[in-house]
């Protein structure tokens, strides 16, 4: 599946995007806002959590900006149609509609195999992903109050809480 918009492109993640993937992921988790990740996994780490057929990056003049993926929430069968996401988009490509191409691919990906939530646990500080969420369909469907600490950085230590988003979908 691919997707235009503008300059951008989404295509599938393969495995020679890892090296800007994991650099876009760090950045991420050097904000202190995007997760409570100490450091990004190597690529059989994240190639063994992460669905295969939803992984997606955003192409901008030949360089990967941006990136989805999910993991299963639960390998309960009941949970089948239940993912969990992460977007990241680069600090250069913000506010270009980056992320939501990405939850727009994402979202027809998931649908197209049967998966009717995705869900994210997002930062209530991260205003940005909370409505970059909210414009791609996800509701905020609860707050998890100082659901685990911050190991590094300069929270480290923190407890922190997480708003959980949904999107469910209105096809499957």
């Amino acid at each position: 599946m691919f997707s235009e918009a503008g300059a951008v492109l989404i295509r599938p993640m393969n495995p020679e995007d890892w090296p800007s993937v994991r650099a876009i992921f760090t950045e991420g988790i050097e904000t202190g806002q995007a997760t409570f990740e100490a450091a990004a996994p190597d690529w059989e780490q994240f190639n063994a959590g992460r669905l295969p057929d939803h992984r997606f990056v955003a192409v901008a003049s030949g360089l990967v900006v941006g990136w989805t993926a999910v993991s299963p929430v639960s390998a309960r069968p009941a949970y089948a149609g239940v993912v969990e996401h992460s977007v990241y988009v680069a600090g250069s490509a913000r506010g270009r509609g980056v992320g939501g191409l990405l939850l727009k691919t994402l979202a027809a990906s998931t649908e197209e195999h049967g998966i009717w939530t995705i869900q994210s646990s997002i930062f209530p500080e991260n205003q940005a992903s909370i409505r970059l969420h909210e414009a791609s369909g996800f509701t905020i469907v609860g707050r998890r109050e100082r659901i685990a600490r911050m190991s590094t950085g300069p929270l480290a230590g923190q407890w922190r809480d997480t708003l959980l988003l949904e999107r469910r979908s209105r096809r499957v």
